[in-house]
């Protein structure tokens, strides 16, 4: 008999080839929005019975909505955004992604390469305007270059610490026939970090600190990222470590818990700023030491030797000196460290620590009463599970959430930290709850951040998810005009609103549900209904536009100078 020969797969093009390689990473959920640059892409999204995809109103929603996703799972989330407009609009979610550390992979259509560089139709230099807001960028000139830029991009964007990588594909390039899939090719070398030196090294923080007589646990997002909670509490338990967070891993320790001393910063109680002033060991994991939470570098944590653990090691030694340095993940880290330090009650410095919380408390004026700030952040954290997932976007409210709100674990946790991307909120909701349809997702918003993205109403009614908004609604922009007030000398220039959103009538005419406390006859009840009913709905809260989020640190100042309530009066 004559032996016959395989038939040869089908060649695909581009296009096709691109879609085979998402499904080949796992991913089923993109966000986007078609254009012209990007139509066989979308026609060949069209025949996939795996990938669904979400279309956004606006591509930095689009952005927004996979980093949602993106920080819920730890997987790279997936967006396209065709060329010109569609490309720069997403421009601010991933600089967004690039200084949160959120795995994030941009698809973005470009124009055919015959005529890149004579201003075509909708054409902008991509890959120039992006990399300095990537991780990595890439420029697909063939389509047999996508067997490997697809999953690289995964790779890099996942791998290490994290960050936003983008693609771009040119029309022709999408369209084009692609070559059968090349061989597989040797695994790349990494470099490595010397074990041998990495055991030194936690050695030598093991042994600062079992000697510390004042050690702090200092803990940034990097313990989100490697899903280290549990590690952290475990080697704070054991070693009698107060714990501080940054805004990003807020929930490191359950709220309530003896050891939690609370966000630290510009806008952190006084006692946890003093706390750290007093301290003489600092333990820096998965914080890299930005603006806003040690004020003036110089002055911050003044008498503490310093250990810093940190995935990127471009981190050490930035902003401050340190003592120790380890190039680790958060978890293979903390697991290092509960190896070699001793169990310790401290029970000196503890005792220090809990006079300095009772004498320099966090005031929350007005806790009682719904229409107040701290008063609706408490009410919504006392209604919501456990397990609730809660986003912000950027301003008062979110210092307000991040103060008094009860965190449980700080992986269910999503703000914008780095960027403060007014508009982040909504949209990062939406795709919190795409991958968790059963959880409830609460997003506190003001009403300005609210008008950056607010036509993702009406994506959310069309999806119909799960989601609560909280709009703290004050007229202005909030924490612009505080800051006017403190230090401008009251010259309320561009943030005052003269003619108000009608919020409720907005979200009805998007079909959301809409009630506004401020008109409810009891607003406790109202609030549980709101709270409790399935699907999406938005809850106004009128608040006085004199309220402040405080303490607040001066820019320039140190964290212990900060402005309390006291001397705002």
């Amino acid at each position: 008999m004559i032996a016959t020969q395989p038939a040869a797969a089908p060649k695909r093009t581009g296009a096709d080839l691109i879609i085979h390689l998402l499904e080949r990473q796992g991913v089923d959920i993109v966000a986007g929005i078609p254009g012209g640059a990007l139509l066989p892409l979308y026609e060949a999204l069209g025949r996939s019975t795996r990938i669904r995809h979400i279309l956004a109103r606006h591509e930095q929603a689009a952005g927004f909505i996979a980093q949602g996703m993106s920080r819920i799972t730890r997987k790279a989330g997936v967006c396209f955004a065709t060329s010109g407009p569609g490309v720069t609009n997403v421009v601010t979610a991933l600089a967004d992604a690039k200084l949160d550390s959120i795995p994030l992979v941009c698809i973005a259509g470009q124009v055919p390469q015959s005529l890149i560089g004579t201003d075509a139709f909708q054409e902008v230099p991509t890959i120039d305007m992006v990399r300095p807001i990537t991780k990595a960028s890439f420029f697909v000139r063939n389509a047999s270059e996508l067997w490997h830029v697809i999953p690289e991009a995964f790779r890099i964007a996942e791998g290490g610490r994290p960050g936003p990588v983008l693609i771009d594909v040119p029309k022709d390039v999408q369209l084009q026939l692609s070559e059968h899939e090349p061989a597989s090719e040797a695994p790349r070398e990494h470099a490595s970090i010397s074990v041998l030196d990495t055991r030194q090294h936690f050695y030598l923080a093991a042994q600062l600190i079992n000697a510390a007589q004042r050690p702090v646990l200092y803990v940034g997002g990097g313990i989100v990222k490697a899903s280290a909670h549990a590690e952290v509490r475990e080697l704070a338990e054991r070693a009698g470590l107060p714990v501080t967070s940054t805004l990003m891993a807020l929930g490191a320790l359950p709220a309530g818990h003896s050891l939690d001393i609370g966000m630290l910063g510009m806008h952190g109680a006084r006692y946890t700023n003093l706390i750290i002033d007093e301290c003489d060991l600092l333990i820096a994991l998965g914080a890299r030491f930005d603006d806003r939470a040690t004020g003036d570098p110089k002055r911050f944590a003044p008498h503490a030797r310093i250990i810093h653990i940190d995935i990127d090691p471009r981190e050490f030694g930035k902003i401050k000196a340190v003592d120790v340095s380890i190039c680790a993940d958060a978890g293979f880290a903390t697991r290092e460290l509960l190896k070699r330090v001793q169990p310790m009650p401290r029970t000196l410095w503890l005792s220090r620590v809990d006079q300095l919380k009772q004498g320099h408390p966090l005031r929350t004026p007005g806790s009682r009463d719904l229409c107040s700030p701290y008063g609706i952040v408490q009410a919504v954290g006392a209604l919501a599970p456990d397990d609730v997932i809660v986003t912000t976007d950027v301003g008062q409210h979110q210092m307000w959430v991040a103060q008094r709100f009860p965190f449980m674990r700080p992986d269910r946790w999503l703000t914008s930290g780095g960027l403060g991307t007014m508009g982040f909120g909504l949209p990062a909701a939406i795709g919190a709850a795409l991958v968790e349809p059963e959880a409830t997702t609460v997003c506190f918003t003001g009403d300005g951040s609210l008008l950056m993205n607010v036509q993702e109403l009406a994506t959310l009614a069309e999806l119909d998810l799960n989601v609560k908004i909280v709009l703290l609604d004050n007229a202005a922009l909030g924490l612009v005009r505080q800051q006017q007030e403190l230090f401008y000398r009251q010259r309320y220039v561009a943030s005052l609103y003269s003619q108000p959103s009608r919020f409720v009538a907005i979200a009805q005419a998007f079909g959301i549900p809409a009630l506004d406390l401020g008109d409810a006859d009891d607003p406790h009840d109202a609030l549980s209904r709101a709270m409790a009913a399935r699907g999406p709905v938005l809850i106004r809260v009128p608040i006085a536009a004199t309220q402040h989020v405080m303490p607040m640190v001066a820019p320039g100042a140190a964290n212990t100078e900060a402005l309390d309530h006291v001397e705002e009066m």
